[in-house]
């Protein structure tokens, strides 16, 4: 994703005014950016304070990369949770068609079609 000019000043702007701990304010934008003489079209200061409404930036700076590693992880739990469901509700034989290995998967070597690629 590439940012456009005016949307980097913006960001700046907007980076700038949470370093001072001043809310983030389309008014603001706009002024810090006036300051800094750089013209930009009227809508952007407002756009980047309603997109921040609510938001504390320097937290969300602090964050950047502490985003969850878990979320593949929780669709295992998800299937354990729903294998104790089925164990609760149908008895032993539920659970042993859960434990059941995986089916094997295609694959593209031909040998399920009873060909190879050099025979």
């Amino acid at each position: 994703m590439t940012l456009s000019n005016d949307e980097l000043a913006c960001v700046y702007a907007s980076l700038i005014l949470a370093d001072d701990n001043v809310d983030v304010k389309g008014d603001k934008i706009a002024a810090i950016l006036k300051a800094a003489n750089y013209e930009i079209e009227s809508y952007w200061p407002g756009l980047f304070a309603s997109a921040l409404e609510g938001v504390k930036v320097t937290d969300l700076i602090r964050n950047v990369g502490s985003a969850p590693a878990a979320a593949p992880a929780s669709a295992p739990a998800a299937t354990t949770a729903a294998a104790e469901d089925k164990k609760a509700a149908g008895g032993k034989e539920a659970a042993k068609k859960e434990e059941k290995k995986p089916e094997k998967e295609d694959s593209d070597e031909g040998e399920d079609m009873g060909f190879g690629l050099f025979d």
